[in-house]
């Protein structure tokens, strides 16, 4: 069980860490993206806004692209920009006439494209209506001149680039963070349980070395009853003796039962045997309480079932669900034990009529010294444990069980093996 906690306390120390840490790297990476844009489409507007080129200088703003000074001096660059990008943007241009054939190309702001490149690639935009957008490294954006239009390509190479060279690094500088807390948490882990498991260790040795020590009266004092039965013959004192001997021998079984179980070491004694026989010998004692009790048991028994299991954990589960289902059934109750296979899977459930009861799932039936309703106790006799006891079996099988209630006026409880 403690090895179970401190893998929970790992499991969720790890997600959390995970989580937030791979929060905060996607959030810087989508802001870096973000900005890898904007600084692109900021530029792609200078290129915009002033008729396909870049403006680097007023006295020699005429020479670019033919077009005369007064039409591209109306616009200056953005004074918060580097004197230096002018000419270190990289783009090139691609006029489209009115027809939709290309009328001229300009690469001379960039040498890793040619010409043909260029009206390809303004051709194949062209052809799909895309007005903006990324091709390659490439950031491109359709606008409207006199003539026609214009598909400008900003080169983003280095920007991408640095982006994606930011990715890789906060990657694996985020795994090598996660494997280092792993380890740490791995190794400090020991210590955030050691309280735990030190209480742990002294409630099961309470647990174990009282039962013991309890054995020893019950024992004497069963022996006592035994004698003073033959003595003066029985009576009811003496029955009601005898009566709460058994029920606190049963008791303190299921408690050092618990206590083995919760060791997390092989307690059982497993090998391949009938589970069909044994979950049908394990009914037939219930078949004369039932009718002692006016109340009706079903029994449905898949034949020629084999298991590799505890056969004595698994008769002993069939009868604490049995045992608690007659129990709590009301008067004149229904039992019904179906055990069948689904696929691999052996199935087993015990469904038993309750006067009233919850909808839904009812797992908190499994929790130790949970009652239902506390004011049956003296009736029913019981402490609380069996279906804690059945969950440890169905456990140590490697298995699930489930217990709900459909209409409020039945419960079914589901082992899986």
């Amino acid at each position: 069980m403690i090895n179970k906690l401190r893998r929970k306390f790992i499991a969720i120390a790890m997600c959390s860490m995970v989580l937030v840490l791979g929060c905060i790297v996607a959030a810087m990476n989508i802001m870096n993206y973000w900005n890898v844009n904007e600084d692109a489409d900021r530029t792609l507007n200078i290129i915009s806004d002033n008729g396909g080129v870049f403006p680097k200088d007023f006295s020699d703003q005429g020479n670019m692209q033919g077009q005369k000074p007064d039409d591209l001096q109306k616009k200056k660059p953005p004074v918060e920009m580097s004197p230096e990008a002018p000419f270190e943007t990289r783009y090139f241009t691609v006029e489209i006439d009115s027809t939709g054939n290309v009328s001229s190309v300009n690469t001379g702001k960039i040498a890793a494209v040619s010409d043909s490149d260029a009206k390809t690639m303004a051709e194949n935009l062209y052809s799909k209506n895309k007005t903006n957008g990324f091709i390659n490294n490439y950031k491109y954006r359709l606008i409207d001149t006199q003539s026609g239009k214009m598909y400008i390509f900003l080169d983003c190479n280095q920007r991408l680039q640095t982006f994606y060279s930011f990715l890789i690094t906060s990657v694996v500088v985020s795994f090598g963070g996660i494997v280092l807390v792993f380890l740490l948490v791995l190794i400090f882990s020991k210590l955030a349980v050691k309280p735990v498991a030190e209480s742990y260790q002294k409630q099961k040795r309470f647990i174990t070395d009282a039962s013991h020590e309890i054995k020893t009266p019950l024992t004497i004092i069963d022996a006592n009853t035994e004698v003073l039965n033959m003595e003066y013959g029985e009576n009811e004192w003496l029955k009601s003796t005898s009566n709460q001997v058994k029920r606190l021998t049963k008791f303190t079984e299921r408690l050092v039962f618990l206590s083995r179980m919760d060791e997390e070491r092989e307690v059982l004694q497993k090998t391949d045997f009938s589970i069909s026989d044994a979950v049908y010998e394990a009914t037939k004692p219930f078949k004369a309480m039932a009718k002692s009790q006016n109340k009706t048991l079903n029994i449905s028994v898949q034949p020629n079932v084999s298991y590799y299991g505890d056969e004595s954990s698994i008769i002993q589960l069939v009868s604490l669900l049995l045992e608690n289902a007659m129990k709590y059934s009301d008067d004149e109750g229904t039992v019904s034990l179906k055990f069948c296979t689904n696929g691999k899977n052996k199935v087993l459930s015990v469904k038993n009529t309750v006067e009233e009861i919850q909808k839904g799932r009812l797992d908190m039936l499994f929790d130790r010294f949970y009652r239902t309703d506390k004011s049956r106790n003296s009736q029913t006799g019981g402490f609380g444990i069996g279906l804690s006891v059945a969950k440890a079996i169905v456990n140590a099988h490697k298995g699930k069980i489930t217990a709900v209630s459909t209409d409020g006026k039945s419960i079914e409880i589901t082992a899986v093996l």
